[in-house]
């Protein structure tokens, strides 16, 4: 008999909820359909060849490797580092995690070599599971993984010892029990991208993961039926919980704005995919290559894009390639707490984007049901206990705090984190986004900007994204970026522009000059005097897409 995702303890009264049992259930309801295909190879006709686990097998595949990996030390509670590529060991290794009630600790190799190494030695993780590159680089610094006592290799094995995967589930099959794992009970470990200071451990609870399922099928409308192309690695854990089929393609995962189209395109033809996830640089670099071949993705009904905003253009580019029933949703969200709220895209150009080019900031939708979002007044310091005057009235610029059952309680052994990102508001725990904002009379959110990101001057308070719609409007600029050269209070406003071709000649006086005259002639951005353009803003590691103002201020100052 197959065990629930969720039950309580009739002796206890404990809720108990393992998110590998969502993967068990849909085993049981569709052992024979594609869990996962990828790759494997071409013919020499230049024809893809895919490969695929059933359901089934997957289900099967994570009882093996539940076993093995028990068997070699990794029990529940231990603190797991995963270093594999998505795909058939990706998906079966993190759900053989879940089964044990181990704690799978992920983190994104794009972030750096040293930041990588400081997060990975502050989880002091007691298992290490990766492709030989990986462990080459834990072999590097032994210092940062003193504390690792079981060593697995996805691949061949040199000189670090260890087990192999093929050694790990070489038994035969049996069925595995999942741990009765309660909701509260650590789940996973997930870094965030660093791309707004160092990178932090996110403490996720089985609870948690839990309602983000629910949220996707209950607001979103996914289906058992339905075809996934994941082109970020966590969402695509979301499918097999869901039922769907995640077809993995053959991209570099840490390089999401460097995609090759066809790379994307072809898959979505070849298996009709219905949803998509893609970060706004992957879903510029596919719209512009599909609009100019007149490209055709008619089996897509949903495409997802988060990670930053995502500008008026790509949504009406992305139009083009996807059927007339077909919508882009743009959820808001953070590693710490997702999904908070969503926009589709007719909303958003039939009636948001002409007030974004304005300067009232990017909307991205009401929030989720059953979440509690709260406007409070910005304050950089620590919070320690919610009160009511902290709260700001509708249409007023401030933080954007949330509480519900997908928010996050803490960060991994971070209390200084914790204590600046938390606000204790009874017996919930409320996130401070680190984003700035306000709610329209319609309850809809409007993003302005991150809270570190904003201009103090003598005068007044400068929020990014606002001021920065007004100049991408102009057709020469790709993108902007509004950053404070000085000390806050007496930033000295400079807007960095990325340009969509150099002119002709290479002289920019002529375009810069119109950009200072569209500064002046608007309440939001009179105060800026400062222009430079920059030959391409760095971005961020996760999605390629958030702009890295942090740099980008640094070489500001060294050109002002």
């Amino acid at each position: 008999m197959t065990p629930p995702a969720s039950s309580t303890d009739r002796r206890t009264g404990d809720h108990t909820v393992n998110i590998a049992g969502q993967l068990t259930a849909v085993a049981v309801r569709t052992p024979d359909k594609p869990a996962v295909i990828w790759t494997a190879g071409r013919q020499a006709s230049g024809q893809t060849c895919y490969a695929h686990l059933t359901f089934r097998e997957l289900e099967q595949e994570t009882d093996r490797y539940a076993h093995g990996l028990g068997a070699a030390g990794i029990t529940r509670g231990t603190r797991t580092i995963l270093f594999v590529p998505p795909g058939r060991d990706f998906f079966a290794l993190v759900f053989a995690l879940f089964k044990i009630g181990a704690v799978p600790v992920m983190v994104d190799p794009g972030i750096g070599r040293q930041q990588m190494r400081r997060c990975l030695a502050a989880v002091q993780g007691e298992a290490f599971i990766g492709v030989p590159l990986a462990h080459l680089f834990r072999t590097l610094y032994p210092g940062s993984f003193s504390s690792v006592r079981v060593a697995v290799t996805v691949g061949r094995r040199w000189g670090w010892g260890g087990l192999r995967l093929e050694n790990v589930r070489a038994d035969p099959w049996t069925p595995y029990e999942a741990a009765p794992t309660r909701e509260t009970d650590a789940a996973a470990i997930l870094f965030t991208s660093g791309s707004t200071g160092p990178a932090k451990g996110v403490l996720y609870e089985h609870g948690m993961f839990d309602a983000q399922v629910r949220y996707l099928r209950s607001h979103f409308g996914y289906s058992p039926t339905e075809v996934d192309l994941p082109t970020f690695p966590l969402f695509a854990l979301f499918d097999a919980a869901l039922g769907m089929t995640a077809v993995i393609p053959d991209m570099d995962f840490t390089r999401p704005g460097s995609v090759v189209p066809r790379s994307i395109i072809e898959p979505i033809r070849d298996h009709s995919v219905t949803h998509m996830f893609g970060s706004p640089a992957l879903l510029d670099r596919v719209s512009r290559y599909g609009e100019a071949h007149g490209t055709s993705l008619p089996t897509l009904k949903r495409v997802m894009s988060a990670g930053a905003p995502v500008p008026p253009t790509v949504l009406e580019r992305m139009h083009t390639l996807l059927g007339p029933d077909a919508e882009v949703h743009t959820p808001y969200g953070a590693t710490e707490a997702l999904p908070v709220a969503s926009i589709g895209s007719r909303e958003i150009l039939g009636e948001t984007a002409a007030k974004t080019a304005h300067g009232a900031g990017t909307c991205v939708g009401r929030p989720m049901e059953g979440l509690d979002l709260r406007i409070i007044r910005i304050d950089d310091d620590a919070i320690a206990e919610w009160s009511d005057d902290l709260e700001l009235a509708t249409g007023e610029i401030g933080e954007i705090t949330v509480t519900g059952a997908v928010v996050t309680r803490e960060y991994h052994d971070n209390p200084d984190a914790t204590a600046l990102a938390k606000i204790a508001h009874g017996a919930a725990t409320r996130h401070r986004m680190g984003d700035v904002g306000y709610l329209d009379e319609s309850g809809r959110l409007w993003f302005c900007g991150r809270k570190t990101h904003r201009v103090v001057t003598a005068t007044g308070t400068l929020f990014t994204v606002p001021c920065e719609a007004i100049f991408n409007q102009h057709p020469q600029v790709c993108r902007s970026a509004l950053v404070g050269v000085g000390e806050p209070g007496r930033h000295r406003p400079v807007l960095c522009v990325q340009l969509e071709s150099r002119p002709a000649g290479g002289d920019n006086t002529k375009l810069k000059n119109e950009l200072l005259q569209i500064a002046g002639t608007g309440p939001l951005t009179r105060d800026i005097t400062t222009l430079l353009f920059h030959p391409g803003f760095p971005v961020d590691a996760r999605h390629n897409s958030k702009i890295d103002r942090e740099k980008l201020a640094v070489w500001a100052a060294g050109q002002v």
